[in-house]
């Protein structure tokens, strides 16, 4: 474990300084094994689906489809399908036994009412399907960046996420979000209708609202929630902050 640390810790500091491309060229070369990307369609992954696309053939696309997406997500899905040619991204669902025993026990909008509740929900339609998405990977792609939360502040370029034994490849960290338009105006990628509504992040639809003047970008979140917003696909951050 020591070793993996510190190998990421070197691999780290030569990514200081690199642009996006050349990020995404140090790990395509310097990682073996399967390498995935997730997408949810917010901008962060849009922005990265324009980068990554030209390397689909080594970086798996996929996205989790909790069933309770806004319908502007799944047309974000199919614009973006358009415009990028030939692009795969395969979808995985939450198990429907699960989903049917979620709703017996806790009611079809029992997350509402607890944060434990929430966590099962987050649990069943989220988590459990990224496991069967990252079964073999070596190396996952995320759209994190630091600016987006206090618990995220933390992160590097790569890391170990020792719940999913793999590499987390951060390569948006040091993005700002105006850097983030800039390249989607520049290079007319698609992005959810939502957020020139004031929805930063995007989830699920009835755990999602937009963000008022001022708020921080996690903020629409589980809004009705105190603490740290996190639904279990990075809990290993939480860990660490």
């Amino acid at each position: 474990m020591d070793k993996i640390k510190d190998k990421l810790a070197g691999f780290n500091q030569q990514l200081e300084g690199l642009s996006l491309e050349e990020s995404i060229a140090f790990v395509k070369e310097n990682f073996e094994g399967k390498k995935v990307f997730s997408t949810s369609f917010g901008i962060e992954d849009q922005v990265l689906t324009h980068y990554l696309y030209p390397e689909a053939n080594d970086f798996y696309f996929f996205t989790l489809d909790t069933g309770r997406l806004f319908s502007e997500t799944y047309e974000v899905f199919q614009k973006t399908q358009t415009k990028y040619k030939g692009l795969q991204i395969k979808t995985y669902l939450p198990e429907e036994k699960e989903i049917q025993n979620y709703i017996d026990s806790d009611g079809i909008n029992g997350f509402y009412d607890s944060v434990e509740s929430r966590k099962r929900c987050c649990f069943v339609r989220k988590v459990v399907p990224l496991k069967r998405a990252l079964e073999g990977v070596s190396v996952w792609v995320t759209g994190l960046r630091a600016e987006q939360s206090q618990n995220r502040e933390t992160m590097a370029f790569l890391e170990w996420d020792e719940d999913n034994q793999l590499v987390k490849f951060n390569p948006l960290m040091q993005y700002s979000l105006s850097e983030l338009e800039a390249v989607v105006n520049e290079n007319n990628i698609p992005i959810n209708s939502l957020y020139k509504k004031g929805y930063l992040s995007i989830g699920c639809a009835p755990c999602t609202r937009a963000l008022a003047e001022g708020e921080d970008f996690r903020a629409g979140r589980w809004w009705w929630e105190n603490g740290k917003k996190e639904c279990g696909l990075h809990i290993h951050m939480e860990k660490n902050n």
